[in-house]
């Protein structure tokens, strides 16, 4: 489920649904401290979406993999956005 604000969210950042899809498929889960889950892509997870989808779609859409998915524990999408610097969630 997706709420409003991540819908909002995802079209003022101009983060692709496919893009969110493959955070939730593909991305490293780390708790973020307060109730949910931050979804984002590091090394592993950006060569196991290459073997997936391959290099070339990769490549193409690499823009948009700096991107992080936070989701509640319920399951719903909270919020999209671009990351700038890296996640500090440890």
């Amino acid at each position: 489920m997706i709420s409003k604000h991540a819908s909002r969210r995802m079209q003022q950042r101009g983060v692709p649904p496919l893009v969110v899809n493959w955070l939730l498929d593909y991305g490293r889960a780390c708790h973020d401290h307060c109730h949910g889950i931050v979804y984002y892509f590091d090394k592993r997870s950006r060569r196991a979406l290459q073997r997936a989808a391959g290099r070339r779609v990769v490549a193409r859409l690499a823009d948009y993999l700096d991107c992080y998915a936070v989701v509640s524990e319920e399951g719903t999408l909270v919020t999209v956005g671009h990351r700038h610097k890296g996640l500090h969630l440890n």
